[in-house]
């Protein structure tokens, strides 16, 4: 089954909580950047914890995978 980008999104914040992903809202991604979006959020689903670091880039990709509003 594929998951929607909303719930990517969703699951992704709720992984990630420390990180103030308010700002990021499911309508913000396009579904053209569906495949970029779905190999953070497989990344994100393989890894039990993650470095402030990593937060960071992950937080930055989903940032340049935004729509240009």
């Amino acid at each position: 089954m594929r998951l929607s980008v909303e719930q990517m999104i969703e699951q992704i914040k709720e992984k990630l909580k420390v990180l103030n992903f308010d700002a990021i809202k499911p309508d913000h991604f396009d579904e053209q950047l569906y495949d970029e979006l779905k190999d953070i959020y497989d990344m994100v689903m393989k890894k039990p914890s993650f470095s402030p670091s990593e937060m960071q880039a992950i937080a930055e990709e989903l940032g340049n995978l935004r729509k240009k509003l």
